[in-house]
């Protein structure tokens, strides 16, 4: 198959055929932490009225949103995988804004296809794509607010390429942590802790803890990402 990496918000409008898009700190990771921790769906959304809009129309649902990394005010959470309690997302519906992961799903346009893109299911995206055996795949790296590089999306497309190919990174986990002082930085920040706590580095850099893709699909009502195993490409997902 042929496989492209893209870059940044340019770069979802042009990615065809089954498009990985990527944002590892934080937006696509969280959203495998939502699922396993029993959210019900997940709706992306672009913008931020089109989220608070959705209280509207489920004033059960639970609003994730966030804007230069901090929670949007009238969120009910942040972009932070740790803040995430159980009981507070178990069966609801998420509507989730970000400032590059969500934008890169309303831009890739051309796309026949779309999955989101993380380190902590990277081996079941690649496994769900030989399976679908598309003839192209974009990888996106969604970078910081979809206008500068993020080194951690672009690891995470070399890493999804090289399963892709067949092949692994030798020293992985040696590059993964180093983004300590690198692209993550910011969570080690003390004075940052409010917005970037530490433990949010180490969830996102959990390599293949799930076993599962999330899908982005379309209905009557925007974007919805369904959770559907890595081996069942195809088939109807599951919650």
């Amino acid at each position: 198959m042929d496989i492209e990496i893209y870059h940044l918000i340019e770069g979802a409008k042009q990615a065809d055929g089954l498009a990985v898009i990527i944002d590892v700190f934080r937006a696509f990771s969280m959203e495998c932490y939502l699922y396993a921790l029993g959210a019900k769906e997940i709706r992306p959304v672009g913008s931020i009225e089109e989220t608070f809009a959705w209280r509207e129309k489920d004033s059960g649902c639970i609003l994730v949103g966030e804007r230069h990394g901090r929670r949007i005010d009238g969120c009910d959470l942040g972009n932070s995988p740790s803040s995430i309690r159980p009981e507070m997302v178990r069966g609801k519906r998420i509507i989730h804004t970000t400032s590059a992961g969500t934008q890169g799903i309303a831009n890739a346009v051309h796309a026949v296809e779309i999955i989101t893109g993380s380190f902590v299911n990277a081996k079941a995206i690649a496994s769900y794509i030989r399976e679908a055996s598309p003839q192209k795949v974009s990888l996106v790296c969604m970078g910081k607010e979809g206008i500068a590089p993020a080194e951690e999306d672009e690891l995470c497309a070399v890493y999804l390429r090289s399963l892709l190919n067949g092949t692994e990174i030798p020293d992985i986990d040696e590059r993964l942590q180093a983004l300590r002082t690198g692209g993550g930085r910011h969570f080690f920040d003390p004075d940052l802790q409010d917005v970037f706590p530490e433990q949010d580095f180490h969830m996102c850099i959990d390599r293949n803890r799930f076993d599962f893709v999330l899908r982005v699909e379309r209905d009557g009502n925007g974007f919805v990402t369904k959770m559907i195993s890595g081996n069942q490409s195809g088939q109807k997902g599951r919650h």
